[in-house]
């Protein structure tokens, strides 16, 4: 199971949000998305391991997660979000207002470098898949919850269905939302659901 972090200030805004930048906390609107998501999971049931990205905010939705099932959040550095340089904290407007011809390429481009300093999505892709092999060794046969940021659940569902660095941009993973991938025993993936939201009907 695949859960993009609960909402942050910076969230609504749309701003960037890496581990370059501020690492934010959930705003209340995010606390309450994280308990729903939550109550979600502790309903279906199946849960056995929940992992998060170190960001604050992944850890805060994670540990929600974690109490309601009865488990530990583990942290894996790899499920941190891409560090986007000096982009972080600014709106995709405002970033093709000041770097146009660099937004261009980094939408063109998984080896573009953001802001400058950041991280391509080339380097998210290698450390996503070496997390996600690191946990399906270690949980293999096991449902495990992965508590995550929009450029790396992406990735994963990318890499999941074989499907081209450009797709990256054309997935919807809203705050909170639930997505699912299955891996059989030789590490075929199968996606199973994505985007799911709805559990966070009654939290706006």
């Amino acid at each position: 199971m695949l859960l993009r972090h609960g909402e942050t200030p910076l969230t609504p805004e749309k701003r960037l949000s890496g581990s370059g930048g501020s690492d934010p906390a959930l705003s209340e609107t995010g606390q309450r998305q994280a308990e729903a998501a939550a109550r979600m999971l502790k309903e279906r049931g199946a849960v056995q391991a929940v992992v998060s990205s170190p960001l604050r905010r992944a850890q805060q939705t994670a540990e929600a997660a974690a109490r309601r099932l009865g488990l530990d959040v583990q942290v894996d550095e790899g499920l941190t979000e891409a560090d986007f340089g000096v982009w972080e904290g600014l709106t995709f407007a405002e970033v093709g207002e000041r770097y146009p011809d660099e937004l261009a390429a980094w939408r063109a481009s998984p080896a573009a470098v953001p802001g400058g300093t950041g991280e391509t999505f080339t380097a998210v892709a290698r450390r996503a898949a070496l997390s996600r092999d690191r946990l399906l060794a270690r949980y293999a046969g096991q449902t495990v919850l992965v508590v995550s940021h929009v450029g790396v659940l992406r990735t994963l569902v990318r890499l999941a269905l074989g499907a081209p660095p450009e797709s990256l941009f054309r997935m919807e993973l809203s705050a909170a939302s639930l997505s699912a991938v299955a891996y059989d025993g030789d590490g075929t993936a199968s996606v199973q659901s994505l985007n799911d939201t709805s559990h966070l009907a009654d939290q706006r």
